[in-house]
């Protein structure tokens, strides 16, 4: 690999190349939890290194819940990364978020019932802490490069996961309303608390493509009405992501990267060694 990349891009529905990266390095790194879903990227944007990735594989063949959450996450912190931004396709649960717009979430709420949701078992227990679960100085980031690239944003709101890969019913997206939720998606969770696992920033830049199912006025959610809006929005998150490389920090100020450091409650003396050099990436700089 020609460079390290401190920061990368995960490309959801709609977007699976980033254009104006010079590309440097196609990997494909082995991870004890699988390949990830699609080759890494790795190249120069703005005249800096980053990374990308395609969540759903190069001509979107997983699904959301097919979708390798854990080789993905640790493939991008074996070479590096210290900082995710997820590009991600959403439905509005609220009437003042309205599809074309761009929200940056604050809060999430996790209603998966078929993933994988740690790094973690196999004689070593963590117990991390997610109460806020993005990153809140790189969502801040995230919002003020998207105005910079002239777009609508929001900063907060609670994003809730579904299993997929359905749409919701009028019922369910009604009870989502009423549980106080902003956007509704498929692919955060576990995605942003495997982030967390590994220590790494993570933030959502969530485009609004739709009503969901509980807008009696609008149309219900099809899966043409999300990539068309996606595919509208393409060269606004671009142009977004090149002003965050180009004005983000390199030091981090936040408490991300010291995710595990009181998380961790094995003894050390009893975790079984193959799960220590499974995880190595992640602990190795508190287990010694």
């Amino acid at each position: 690999m020609n460079a390290q990349p401190r920061i990368a891009i995960i490309g959801g529905s709609g977007l699976y190349a980033m254009d104006g990266i010079e590309i440097l390095d196609t990997i494909e790194p082995e991870t004890p939890f699988g390949k990830p879903n699609s080759p890494i990227i790795v190249g120069k944007l703005a005249d800096k290194s980053v990374a990308f990735l395609a969540r759903h594989g190069i001509g979107h063949i997983y699904s959301p819940t097919e979708v390798n959450y854990r080789a993905n996450i640790f493939a991008l912190k074996s070479i590096g990364v210290e900082r995710i931004v997820s590009i991600s396709a959403c439905g509005s649960l609220r009437e003042d978020f309205a599809p074309g717009e761009i929200v940056v979430p604050d809060q999430l709420y996790d209603r998966t019932t078929n993933r994988a949701r740690t790094f973690f078992g196999d004689g070593l227990v963590a117990h991390v802490s997610v109460a806020e679960p993005f990153c809140q100085d790189l969502s801040q980031q995230v919002v003020s490069s998207v105005e910079a690239a002239g777009g609508s944003v929001h900063l907060g709101g609670a994003y809730i996961t579904i299993e997929g890969p359905r749409f919701s019913t009028r019922a369910e997206s009604n009870t989502y309303r009423a549980w106080g939720m902003s956007i509704i998606g498929m692919t955060t969770s576990p995605e942003a608390f495997l982030a967390r696992e590994a220590e790494i920033c993570y933030s959502v830049m969530a485009h609004v493509t739709d009503f969901d199912v509980w807008h009696q006025s609008e149309e219900p959610v099809t899966a043409e009405m999300v990539f068309e809006i996606v595919k509208e929005n393409t060269e606004l998150a671009q142009r977004a992501i090149v002003h965050l490389v180009e004005t983000l920090p390199v030091e981090r100020a936040c408490g991300c990267q010291d995710a595990l450091q009181a998380a961790l409650t094995t003894q050390h003396d009893q975790i079984p060694h193959e799960t220590r050099e499974r995880l190595a990436p992640l602990v190795e700089r508190y287990l010694g």
